[in-house]
């Protein structure tokens, strides 16, 4: 490489140190912005596999987080740390955003379970009725729900999004969107048992 290359627009080839691609690719260098890609994602692909246990969960907060790099490099403080810990510490975050979606679907699928332990694995009528009035009564339990804790929580559980992908989806902050949900499963795990407790006593 030439040190006698003219000043202007840097050429991609001129950059050598992460801070200099960060400050190319906020400027949408795109050939800066690969650089960076190509040199730490198979670091980040691997810390986002240690936290998930899964490749293509991995693969997904990897592109969240160059999504995020790309869209915020702009606003990258160079005083406040290297960028490669920024970096890492957007890979953390949203892997632990889908580890704790992932949860919280599990948590609504034992609820749903619970309500339907009484079904047995045959197909007859009484099976299919009673499999119809669990599921009624999960929906209905949902649409007691405010819209604020109800949507989250279906987006989550139904559609597959992480809490991340929900708080871009309504346009609200992270923190917001974490403690709807959190709060809408316990309204929701205390209206299931309130159903299943007034069934018993009706059957007792």
């Amino acid at each position: 490489m030439s040190d006698g290359q003219s000043g202007g627009n840097v050429s991609s080839t001129e950059i050598r140190d992460d801070g200099a691609l960060l400050r190319a690719v906020a400027t949408r260098d795109k050939d800066a912005f690969q650089q960076l890609y190509a040199r730490h994602s198979p670091l980040l692909f691997s810390l986002a596999v240690k936290i998930l246990s899964d490749r293509t969960e991995a693969e997904g907060v990897l592109q969240e987080t160059f999504v995020q790099v790309w869209k915020t490099a702009v606003s990258f403080d160079d005083q406040r740390g290297k960028p490669l810990g920024w970096f890492i510490m957007l890979t953390r975050s949203r892997a632990i955003d889908r580890l704790r979606s992932r949860k919280t679907r599990a948590r609504l699928a034992e609820s749903v379970g619970k309500e339907e332990t009484q079904i047995t694995t045959s197909t007859t009528p009484a099976a299919d009725a009673v499999a119809s009035e669990a599921q009624r009564t999960v929906r209905d339990a949902l649409g007691k729900l405010p819209d604020d804790q109800r949507v989250p929580i279906e987006m989550a559980y139904f559609g597959g999004l992480t809490q991340f992908e929900i708080a871009q989806k309504i346009s609200q902050p992270l923190g917001t969107v974490k403690t709807r949900i959190r709060t809408g499963m316990i309204r929701l795990r205390e209206q299931l048992g309130s159903v299943t407790a007034g069934k018993e006593g009706r059957t007792a």
